[in-house]
């Protein structure tokens, strides 16, 4: 098959036997469930693009073992362009669906595995390398959607993993049997969970050798016995039950997050990419954590969306010639593009790894996500400021659709004479949404907390930069001998 359109992709996650719950019950169907529906659209908007003779240099490579024409999300990077058409793409999803479209994670995770079992191969001559490359395949030829799952509860995070007093607060081997392990745990925000078709797994910190049980990393379908996922709460998640549409804000797409369970999940050796290698649980981590903050580029695509709309209701409100207002929006595009920048940098200054894989410069990967623990929260702020507090006062769908009290929404809630009260309305939701109801979780929360909090990055970026060599220059330039 190699490439899925939108329809097949919905259609396979409906031949899984999935076990979701959600406000305490298991779901029937959750390709059709009003609160779930949104955030498959947003994967479904990956296959589309694929399709698509204006995108497809973007979403689509060459696989390097089968050279077939697959989905970029399923491709491992073999050049810095690779790398720079990961970002680009991730802004254009971003910029489209306005939401978290769900897929970066399970590809980053695996561009990560593809280094990191190739180097244990080299120093224990172990084969998950070779098992990594077979079920990278078939993902490819299948086209199908990865969750990388890698945060753990952690539990008491002042005490490793082999000391807490529930050892289930991190993935472990409960059980190792001739065709494979038995493995106990759970995994926490897993965006995009319960519309992939295979999980993920990776340890979530680095680890010494009495951690060796929890040092692992494996794949299994979405779908298999002994995994549960339940569905988290998010502000204003009840809106897409009503039978109105304006007050959800984001008409189509919109994003989920879930605590994946691993009660006891089997998993065959084929499927296992890393068993006790407790030393290379922190590479892992780092490779992962590096590109999945390259990945977001696609909170710059995101701010495309919510500028546009802060542009429209300044329009609306008939402020948008004001010189404050302009300011304002120009220092939302300034901080916005600064966003990409970092991305587009870490990518065009990647680097062949071993493997045969291009990673991304990690110094610069992380500069970008410490910009995206910041930045979207100022530009979300000025984005308020323009809307008003209208934002947050209007009334319900219900209301302005009411024969009673309806005329007086039209009527007190109108702003330019030129645009409709309806039409300045539902801009208002989509600010709402963007900022403080379901897709805020992508936008904000996600920033902050996806792919590590902010202090990883500063850690990061302390380790990474050359200090002696700037003190070296500086004394040179002072006339203060350098000792070489």
């Amino acid at each position: 098959m190699s490439l899925m359109n939108a329809k097949q992709y919905e259609e396979s996650l409906r031949k899984l036997n999935f076990k979701i719950y959600m406000f305490g019950k298991l779901v029937e169907n959750p390709v059709d469930d009003p609160i779930i529906r949104p955030s498959m659209n947003a994967v479904a908007a990956t296959y589309e693009l694929a399709h698509s003779p204006e995108h497809e240099d973007l979403v689509t490579a060459t696989s390097h073992i089968t050279g077939k024409k697959i989905n970029r999300f399923t491709h491992i990077h073999h050049s810095t362009e690779d790398l720079v058409k990961k970002s680009k793409m991730g802004r254009l999803l971003g910029s489209l669906t306005g939401c978290c479209f769900q897929r970066c994670v399970g590809m980053d995770a695996m561009n990560a595995l593809s280094m990191t079992t190739y180097d244990i191969d080299q120093k224990y001559g172990t084969q998950y390398n070779k098992h990594f490359l077979k079920f990278l395949e078939y993902v490819q030829e299948n086209d199908l959607v990865c969750d990388g799952a890698m945060t753990d509860p952690k539990g008491d995070r002042g005490l490793a993993p082999h000391q807490q007093a529930d050892p289930d607060m991190f993935m472990h081997v409960v059980e190792e049997r001739e065709d494979g392990i038995v493995v106990r745990g759970a995994k926490c925000h897993q965006t995009g969970a319960v519309n992939s078709h295979e999980i993920i797994t990776m340890p979530t910190i680095s680890m010494r050798e009495e951690d060796k049980d929890y040092a692992i990393s494996f794949a299994v379908p979405a779908d298999t016995e002994g995994i549960t996922y339940i569905l988290g709460r998010q502000s204003c998640d009840t809106r897409k039950r009503e039978e109105g549409t304006m007050d959800r804000g984001n008409q189509i797409y919109g994003g989920h997050e879930a605590l994946v369970v691993f009660d006891d999940v089997f998993v065959p050796w084929d499927r296992v990419f890393m068993y006790k290698e407790w030393d290379f649980a922190g590479q892992l981590v780092e490779q992962f954590a590096s590109y999945h903050r390259q990945s977001y580029a696609c909170k710059a695509g995101v701010g495309d969306v919510l500028i546009g709309a802060t542009q429209c209701i300044a329009e609306y409100n008939g402020a948008q010639k004001a010189s404050h207002v302009k300011d304002k929006i120009i220092e939302m595009n300034h901080l916005n593009e600064t966003l990409f920048c970092g991305s587009l940098a870490c990518a065009a200054e990647g680097h062949k790894e071993p493997s045969g894989t291009y990673y991304v410069n990690t110094l610069l990967a992380n500069v970008c996500k410490q910009n995206v623990t910041r930045f979207p929260y100022e530009i979300a702020r000025l984005a308020q400021d323009i809307a008003g507090g209208l934002m947050v006062t209007l009334p319900s769908e219900e209301d302005f659709r009411s024969p009673e009290v309806g005329k007086w929404v039209e009527k007190y809630y109108k702003g330019n004479a030129d645009v409709s009260t309806e039409d300045r309305m539902r801009i208002l939701r989509l600010i709402e949404n963007i900022t403080l109801g379901t897709a805020a979780v992508g936008y904000l929360t996600e920033s902050m907390h996806g792919a590590g909090s902010p202090q990883a990055q500063r850690i990061m970026i302390s380790r990474q930069v050359n200090m002696n060599a700037k003190k070296r220059v500086a004394k040179k330039l002072s006339g203060i001998d350098v000792d070489e």
